[in-house]
C-alpha cells in the first residue's frame, strides 16, 4: 500500500500523518493493552517502544538524536508542551483515512474542517469560560495498525480532551479500541453499528464505557436494499461479492450478515466466500454468479475493488443478466461511479446523507442542502455522503464539550456524551431514545434511504434517492429504474 507523508490544515488546527512507513504490529497491539496504566506510565511506555532507551535518562536533545522514525518525529515535536493542554485549550482529535484505498472517505475533510475551525474560531463557551478548540487532524493511511498508532499519539502525546473517528471499521475499531484501554471519551461514526460494536467484542448485555457510536446498521442497509429490489420485477436470485475486511467479515457472516434477513424477505442469496483486497480476478465468482442465475448483485467492497469486478462482470457478460446492482461502500463517491463510466448509470447504493436531507447544522446553521452547496463552491468538486458524518461528528463533540462543565475531567465528558440529545445535519443523535434507534448502550442509528446513480446536469453523474420507505422524512426525487446493459 502506497504511504503518503500529511499535509497541514489552515486555520487552528493542524494534520500530522506521522510520515510515510508501514505501521508496528507489535507496538499497535501494545497500545491497545494499557488501560490499568497512569498517563505518565503509558507514555514511558511509548518512549521505550519508538527509541529503545529508559525515558528517565533520556534528555530532549538525547531523544531527538536516537531517531525512531516517523513515531519519534512525532514525539519530539510535542516534549517542549506542557503535560496537560485542557487549562488553556480544549483539544479533539480526529482521525480518518486520507490516503490508501480508503481516501474517498476523507475526500471532503479538508473542507470540513476548515469549515468547523471557522466556526470555532472565537472557542466556545463551557460553564462561565469562553475555551481555544483545537482539532488535532491525522491520516490513518488506509490501514488499522496506523490508526491505533495516530490514536495512541493523540491521546498520550497531544493530550486530547475527546476523540473522533470515522470511515471504516479500518479507523473506527482501532481508533475506539485505544479510547477504551485509554479512558478516554470518544464518539464515532460513519461505520455500520456492528461493524462497531461487535466487531469489537461487545455483546447485547454488555457494552463499552468510553466510546460511542452513530450511524445506522447492517440491517438498515440490507431493508433499504430490499425495499428498493421489491420495486423492481426479479427472479429475487441474489449474487453477494464481499470482501475479507473489517467490515466484510461482519457482512458476511452467515449468522449475522447478509444472508440471514435477505433469505428471510425472500430472496435466494449466493455468495462464493469472501474474496481478497486487491484481488484482479474475479472470474470465478463471475462465472459461479452467471451459473446461479442471479439477476441482483449486491455486497461490499471498496471503489477500486469493485472497479476491477465491475469491468470484468461486463466483458464476461453478467452484467447483461443483472436487473439491479447495489453494492455498499464502493458505490457511495462521484469520482468511483465517473471511474466506471456509463457502466455505473443505473448502479444503487445506500444514501446515508445528501443535499435533500431535511436536517440543519447546529454549528454553522447551514441546512443539508446549503453545506452541499457551500462545497461545491469552494472545491468545484461533487458533494459526497461522508462529508455530512464529519461534519455531524464534530458537531456532536462541540455539543458534549459545551455542556461538560470541565473538559479537563474526562469522567464529565463521558457523563455529558451519555446524555446527549442533539439535533444535527444527520438526523438526531442520542444514546437516550430508549427505542430502536438505541439497540445497545453505546449505539444511536441514524436514518437511511436507498439511491440510484443517473445521468447528472451539472456533475457527470448525479445520486438520486429512489426509495424512502424507510425514512419517509427524507424525500425521494425518482423511482428506480432497472439496470440495461
Amino acid at each position: 500500500m502506497r504511504r503518503c507523508a500529511g499535509y497541514s490544515f489552515a486555520g487552528p488546527g493542524r494534520n500530522d500523518t506521522g510520515g510515510p512507513g508501514p505501521s508496528n504490529n507489535g507496538a499497535a497491539a501494545a497500545f491497545t493493552t494499557w488501560g490499568g496504566r497512569t498517563r505518565h506510565e503509558r507514555e514511558e511506555f511509548m518512549t521505550r517502544r519508538q527509541t529503545g532507551a529508559d525515558p528517565k535518562r533520556l534528555g530532549r536533545r538525547d531523544f531527538l538524536a536516537t531517531g525512531g522514525g516517523a513515531a519519534a518525529a512525532v514525539a519530539a515535536s510535542t516534549l517542549g508542551a506542557p503535560a496537560v493542554h485542557a487549562a488553556r485549550t480544549v483539544k479533539i482529535g480526529f482521525v480518518s483515512p486520507q490516503t490508501g484505498p480508503l481516501a474517498p472517505f476523507g475526500e471532503a475533510d479538508r473542507f470540513v474542517l476548515a469549515d468547523a475551525r471557522e466556526s470555532l474560531k472565537n472557542g466556545i463557551k463551557i460553564g462561565s469560560k469562553t475555551w481555544p478548540v483545537e482539532i488535532v487532524a491525522k491520516d490513518s493511511q488506509s490501514n488499522p495498525n496506523r490508526a491505533a498508532e495516530v490514536a495512541a499519539e493523540l491521546i498520550l502525546k497531544e493530550s486530547v480532551n475527546l476523540m473522533m473517528g470515522s470511515s471504516s471499521g479500518d479507523t473506527v475499531n482501532p481508533v475506539s479500541d485505544q479510547c477504551e484501554a485509554n479512558e478516554v471519551p470518544c464518539v464515532t461514526s460513519d461505520t455500520p453499528w456492528q461493524v462497531v460494536y461487535f466487531g469489537r467484542g461487545g455483546t447485547p448485555q454488555k457494552g463499552f464505557k468510553w466510546t460511542y457510536h452513530f450511524f445506522w446498521g447492517i440491517d438498515d442497509m440490507i431493508g433499504v436494499f430490499m425495499n428498493m429490489w421489491n420495486d423492481l420485477d426479479t427472479n429475487k436470485k441474489i449474487g453477494a461479492l464481499i470482501a475479507n475486511d473489517s467490515d466484510g467479515v461482519v457482512a458476511g457472516d452467515p449468522k449475522r450478515g447478509f444472508k440471514p434477513p435477505m433469505e428471510a424477505g425472500g430472496f435466494k442469496y449466493f455468495q462464493r466466500g469472501l474474496f481478497n483486497p486487491g484481488t484482479f480476478n474475479f472470474s470465478g465468482q463471475i462465472g459461479d454468479m452467471r451459473k446461479e442465475g442471479v439477476e441482483i448483485l449486491t455486497g461490499l467492497a471498496t471503489p477500486p475493488d469493485f472497479s476491477t469486478f465491475w469491468g470484468q462482470a461486463a466483458q464476461q457478460e453478467l452484467a447483461g443478466q443483472l436487473k439491479a446492482a447495489t453494492i455498499a461502500k464502493a458505490l457511495l463517491f462521484p469520482a468511483a461511479v465517473e471511474a466506471l463510466g456509463d457502466r455505473g448509470v443505473g448502479l444503487t447504493t445506500e444514501v446515508w446523507w445528501s443535499p435533500s436531507h431535511p436536517f440543519r447544522s447546529g454549528l454553522n446553521g447551514k441546512s443539508s442542502a446549503e453545506f452541499a452547496a457551500a462545497y461545491i463552491a469552494a472545491t468545484g468538486k461533487q458533494w459526497t455522503q461522508p462529508m455530512g458524518f464529519k461534519h455531524a461528528n464534530i458537531e456532536v463533540a462541540i455539543d458534549v464539550l459545551k455542556r461538560c462543565g470541565d473538559p479537563g475531567d474526562p469522567n464529565a465528558i463521558l457523563k455529558a456524551i451519555e446524555e446527549t440529545n442533539y439535533n444535527s445535519i444527520v438526523g438526531p443523535v442520542s444514546w437516550k431514545f430508549g427505542d430502536r434507534r438505541n439497540p445497545v448502550k453505546n449505539i444511536c442509528r441514524t436514518p437511511l434511504v436507498g439511491g440510484q446513480w443517473v445521468k447528472g446536469r451539472k456533475f457527470k453523474y448525479d445520486l438520486v434517492i429512489v426509495n424512502n420507505k424507510s425514512a419517509p422524512q427524507i424525500a425521494t426525487g425518482a423511482e428506480i429504474e432497472p439496470l440495461a446493459y
